[in-house]
This record gives C-alpha cells, structure tokens and sequence, in this order.
C-alpha cells in the first residue's frame, strides 16, 4: 500500500469525498458525524478524534476499503511540528490554571464538592457534553428534587454497631447498593478514560456498567479490570442485527456478566447546551459572531443541532419491542438482562411479563426526553401500583442521585440498587482514579451513617414502612 502527501489528502475535502488523517493513516470518511468529517476532511483530525472514540473504532466500524494507507514520512513530520508548535487556546490555558488551583482531595466532603472541582477544571466542550440535558433542562432538576419528597420515619433502640451496607445484584456482590450507571466518553475529562473508574470501584468494591460508547473498547477496560472484577455492560442495539449480535457475542467472550439493553436513547436528545458549546469556544478565541444578511437561504440548517452525542445513537435500532428484540437477545446470549430506560408503570409490567432479569428505572439523566417523570416517582408508583414487579426481577434507579439518604430512600421503596452516572465522570476528571474511591467513600459513609439513624443494621432492614412522600418539599439551599 502506497504513501500519501498531505497536497494528496487535501484534495479530498468535499462531501463527494472526504479523506481524513487520523493517527498518521488516512481514512476515507470516519464514523463520526457529517459536520466533524468535513470539518477536518482533507487534514489532520487525530487530536479532536481520539477523546471521543476508542482506538480501535477505525478498524471495526470501517470497511478495509475505507483504509487507504499511511502519510508519507514528510506528511508525518509536518503533522508532528505543527503539534507541538499548536498555541493553547483561551480555555486550555484556563484549564491549566484551574487544575494548579484543586483542592487537597481529602476535603472533598461530598458529590457536590466533587462536581464544583470538575466544573472548573474541565474543558467547556467536557463539561456542556457531561452537565447538559434535554431542552431546558427541568427533568435533569426534578430528577433531584424528587427526592426531597420523601422524608424517613426513623426507628429507635434498634441496635446497630454492627451495620453492613452491603447487597448483591443480579446475584454478584457489591460493597455498598450503589453501582456506575453507563456514561459515554470519559477521555473527554481525563486521558485515562474509563479504566480510573474501573480502579476505583474495584478498590471499593462496586460494580461498575461500561458504556457502548465509552472512549475506551470493551476490550481495554475489562483488561484493565481485577481477574475477579463484576462488570456490566449497557448495550445501544446497532439497527443491523448482524452488527448487534456480533457486539453482544463479544462483551460475553470478554467476560462481562450483566447486558443493560438502553431502550431511552433511540434519537438523541435536545441538549443545546452541549450544541452550543462550539460557538462559545470559537467566539472566545475570535470574538463574537453577528448576523450578515447575504444571498444565501439564511434559514438553511447548517448547524450540528444533535451536538456531540448525534453521532453516538446515529445508527441505534428504532423499531425494537418486547415481542421481537427480547427473545432476540435471549437466544445470543446466556448473560443477565436488563432494560434500561423504563419511565412508567406500564412498562415495568410489560418487562416483568418478558421475563427480563432486571429494569433500570431512569430517563437517562434528565438528556433525552424533557418531563419524564422523575425515576424516582416512577419507583415509589410502581410500589403503590403493582408491587408485584419488584417479586418477579430486580429493579434499580438512577438520576439525581448524590446523598447517600437518597440511595436509602430509593432501597426503602424497593430498588435492589441505584446507579450513578455524572458523579463519576466527574471524580475521574478531577482525580482520577482516586477521585472514583474518593466519592465512593463518601457514600458508603452516608448510607452506613442514614442506615443508623433509620434503624437499620443490614439493607435487608430497609422497607417502605420506614418512608413517607410528603406533599410539601424541603427548602434546599444552592449549592452551585
């Protein structure tokens, strides 16, 4: 295979065709979307590529038709000067700042703590992609402030010295009923990715779901793990069952224990945060951009409106159902299953029927669909409705979670378990990985600390007699 000379690769920068250098080899087109690829067609794109895909994207979202050959070594030397002569931008340099001015990470108190630290040391692009939600952004609060709807009714001279907060789930153990919920693209915040979360929870204890659209591969991070390490795996179903039952067979040879099929992410979410977050980085460095009238159809659409997560759900199965993708997946695979994304009663039923093992209770963090109910109501509805779900599969929760009281609160109402997804993508942005143990302990603190006080010594001690949803809410004072 032949060498390439950037003059050669920059002839190819339209739509009709579009080469990309990527890791010194060239690539005709990539699997991102079509406003990044044209973006870089014709040049170098490896430093905005490699945050957001695992190394070994290329070679299996490619055919080996795409794959046109390395740079020449004059194209590599070019590339490499240009690198390394690259001035900072206004935000990397903040950044830099930012990052001499953390605090020790023994007085990181609480989630809240951890997420202001984040906030200042990530780049805008990680922090508008982790922080946003769907439209204006109101599930992602009420995911939260559901739980100051539910108040305990504390038990006394209950003893316990002896108090053990540990569960397991889907039959594996887990030192605290917590696990880390998928979350997409941690290389955005730290160069290590998801393996500082996959070190920490070992180090704890915890169970950690690895995303279908991590920055690291499946491979890498269940290498990364302890031999004797639980993973989960959350799959985004490709619409090409080929594809699909070719993912599924690899994270069972890899070893991953658990399948979280995500069903609440067909289409991306409205998260304009995220897709503002170009302009704000280019009008800091240019200045700002005003409106010229010109010949143009001024109201043509030429802006990335899905933002950085299009890309990730562009190719997810549409039209899967209970009747047909279910019994799909059960024939590929031995593995647990899990339905991620259930936002009602109705549902919870449907999935009990399928014979599922588990559902995640969860509108993906507030990021997909504005004014799903909080998951938190949907679990105390589920209680109050057919509290028969929770005898026939395990069922868990996340979104909004960041005290250790409102895992005791969701474990009260029937949840085996409760998943965090930003808090960790935030710890390990900081941190690394020992920012992951770091928040980890803080919870295991408060939930061992809230189990006291409520009167309970194991969580099979907790149940729904010992909580009570309220029709008033607490003042809660701003915390960011």
């Amino acid at each position: 295979m032949s060498s390439w000379t950037l003059e050669q690769v920059a002839q190819h920068k339209s739509p009709e065709s579009c080469w990309v250098i990527i890791h010194n080899k060239v690539y005709d087109d990539h699997p991102g979307g079509a406003e990044i690829i044209l973006k870089y067609a014709g040049r170098d794109a490896t430093v905005v590529y490699d945050p957001i895909h695992p190394p070994d994207a290329l070679d299996k979202n490619l055919p080996p038709t795409k794959h046109l050959g390395p740079i020449d070594s004059k194209a590599a030397d070019v590339i490499a000067k240009e690198r390394s002569s690259l001035a900072l931008t206004k935000d990397e340099i903040r950044v830099e700042e930012a990052r001499k001015r953390m605090p020790p990470l023994r007085r990181i108190l609480n989630l809240t703590d951890m997420e202001k630290v984040a906030e200042q040391i990530l780049s805008h692009k990680a922090f508008a992609y982790y922080s946003s939600a769907s439209d204006d952004e109101i599930t992602n609060i009420e995911n939260a402030r559901a739980f100051t709807r539910y108040f305990f009714k504390a038990r006394v001279m209950r003893p316990v010295a002896h108090c053990d907060p540990s569960t397991k789930i889907l039959g594996f153990k887990s030192s605290i009923p917590v696990f880390v919920s998928g979350a997409a693209l941690a290389k955005l915040g730290h160069p290590d990715g998801e393996v500082n979360i996959t070190k920490g929870c070992f180090k704890e204890g915890i169970i950690q779901m690895v995303s279908s659209n991590a920055s690291l591969s499946p491979a890498t991070i269940i290498d990364a793990a302890h031999k004797s390490q639980t993973l989960f795996f959350q799959l985004y179903k490709h619409r090409n069952d080929e594809i699909a039952e070719k993912r599924v067979r690899e994270i069972e040879r890899l070893g991953y224990k658990a399948i979280f099929l995500t069903v609440d992410a067909i289409v991306p979410g409205n998260r304009e945060r995220d897709v503002r977050s170009p302009w704000i980085l280019e009008e800091q460095e240019s200045g700002p951009l005003y409106h010229v009238e010109t010949d143009n159809d001024m109201l043509k659409e030429d802006v990335n409106i899905f933002g950085t997560a299009g890309a990730l759900v562009a190719n997810d199965d549409r039209d899967m159902t209970w009747e047909k993708t279910i019994p799909w997946l059960r024939r590929l695979s031995k593995l647990p299953i899990v339905i991620k994304g259930v936002q009602c009663v109705e549902d919870a039923v449907l999935a009990a029927e399928a014979q599922v093992d588990g559902i995640l209770l969860s509108n993906h963090g507030g990021r997909q669909l504005e004014y799903s109910l909080p998951p938190l109501e949907v679990l105390y509805s589920i209680r109050q409705q057919r509290p028969d779900v929770f005898e026939r599969l395990e069922v868990y929760v996340d979104g909004g979670v960041r005290r250790g009281t409102d895992v005791i609160k969701a474990i009260c109402l029937g949840a085996k378990a409760v998943g965090l997804g930003r808090p960790f993508l935030y710890a390990q942005s900081a941190y690394g990985a020992d920012g992951v143990v770091k928040i980890i302990q803080i919870l295991k603190r408060e939930i061992t600390t809230a189990m006291r006080l409520l009167g309970a010594s194991t969580v099979e001690d907790l149940h729904p007699d010992m909580i009570q949803r309220v029709d008033w809410q607490a003042y809660i004072r701003p915390k960011l």
